[in-house]
């Protein structure tokens, strides 16, 4: 095993970390940790990033379907939409420009960093509550 391998290990777990305990998608670890660590362009990263969340995203979605912490009707009707969106924007992503691309995931970290920060001084009351596990 190499320094390299063990460092993609210790990326999935820190990913996996993020995900499970504070609900971030895997994305706004891995294309990070892919494009500064290994070096990758922005599209080699998402890409790379998509394929890595789906185990991540389904062992944290049944662990907290298990506990009774999922809207089931909004996952569902999320997902579909999620899945139909990451067609459409991976077929844009290949054709934008890596730098680009870039500046656009950096923008988005930043936007989201500066609404959750404010949201935290404030935290809005829960809309949705968690339909029952199924027996």
């Amino acid at each position: 095993m190499s320094w390299l391998d063990a460092g993609a290990i210790v990326g999935g777990l820190v990913a996996g970390l993020l995900s499970g305990t504070i609900g971030i998608g895997g994305g706004l670890a891995f294309v990070p940790i892919l494009t500064i660590a290994f070096r990758t362009t922005q599209v080699v990263a998402q890409g790379t990033s998509l394929a890595a969340i789906v185990p991540t995203a389904l062992v944290g979605g049944f662990t907290h379907i298990r506990q009774g912490n999922v809207h089931r009707e909004a996952a569902l009707l999320t997902g579909l939409g999620g899945a139909v969106g990451a067609v459409g924007g991976a077929f844009v992503a290949v054709h934008v420009a890596g730098p680009l691309l870039a500046r656009i995931f950096g923008a988005l970290l930043i936007v989201s960093a500066v609404i959750m920060w404010r949201r935290a001084a404030d935290p809005p009351a829960p809309s949705l509550p968690p339909t029952e596990p199924s027996a």
